[in-house]
């Protein structure tokens, strides 16, 4: 995609790529080794966020190197089966989605009431 013609065109005039957020990544499961997710989603053009216990667990005894892109034949297999077990994938990423999304607007929507809050305080 960032190699094509049109591609280069558009970095001329300024583009830049978009690059994938990994958000929140740390392991829920205490049975899962506490660097599981970030080790896994390291790639090139990725961000990761994650929790500054999992940046220590990642500092003190993570493996850092690129693996997003390992063993894809692999994952496609993988995304057969569960489509031939009857999960529609689309509607599980829009449902995630959605949560996550449901996730953020609270807590936005509080940091916008309290900023108009001292805005008023302020006199502003």
């Amino acid at each position: 995609l960032f190699s094509s013609e049109r591609w280069k065109k558009l970095s001329e005039k300024g583009a830049v790529p978009q690059r994938l957020l990994w958000a929140s990544t740390s392991s829920k499961d205490p049975a899962f080794k506490d660097t599981r997710y970030v080790e896994a989603l390291i790639g090139p053009d990725t961000v990761n966020t994650i929790p500054l216990q999992t940046l220590e667990a990642f500092r003190d005894h993570g493996d850092p190197a690129s693996r997003l892109e390992e063993d894809l034949d692999s994952a496609a297999s993988i995304l057969e089966k569960i489509k031939a077990g009857g999960i529609d994938m689309e509607a599980v990423a829009v449902q995630l989605e959605n949560e996550g999304i449901d996730k953020f607007t609270e807590p936005f929507q509080k940091l916008l009431d309290a900023i108009e809050k001292q805005k008023e305080q302020a006199g502003v």
